[in-house]
């Protein structure tokens, strides 16, 4: 359906869910259009009942690879005319006003550390030639 295999073994409200740009209220909604039982498995149904829910979905919903596109070009968009939710996606920020001086890093990624530069390490004093050598005379 649209793409997806649904699981056999779990109920119909759970196994359409499975599909993207469908949850769990949409898929409810959708079973009680088609005249499907909810709590009935994908493996019980009928091929009657299967092809009433795949019509349904086909008809009424934008799923999978369309609304995925649809929400690239919407995030495209905002990109485009720079509004601040844009700018806010093209620099890999949160977008919907979270804060960023802790806690964002899902959005921002792995810490990049900032090099610190060591002290240069002075020169030991030199030992005098006199202690280092061995004494010859004695």
């Amino acid at each position: 359906m649209a793409g997806v295999d649904l699981p056999r073994e779990k109920r119909g409200e759970i196994a359409v869910t499975y599909i993207y740009g469908i949850g769990k209220p949409t898929a409810i909604s959708v079973l009680r259009k088609a005249n499907v039982d909810p709590n009935k498995r994908v493996k019980a149904w009928s091929d009657e009942e299967t092809a009433r829910v795949r019509e349904i979905i086909e008809r009424e919903l934008k799923v999978e690879g369309d609304l995925r596109r649809e929400i690239s070009m919407n995030v495209k968009r905002l990109m485009d005319i720079g509004s601040y939710r844009g700018i806010r996606h093209r620099r890999g920020l949160p977008v919907r006003g979270q804060r960023t001086h802790t806690n964002a890093r899902t959005r921002k990624g792995k810490t990049r550390g900032v090099m610190v530069k060591k002290k240069p390490v002075a020169a030991a004093p030199a030992a005098p030639a006199a202690a280092a050598a061995p004494k010859a005379g004695a």
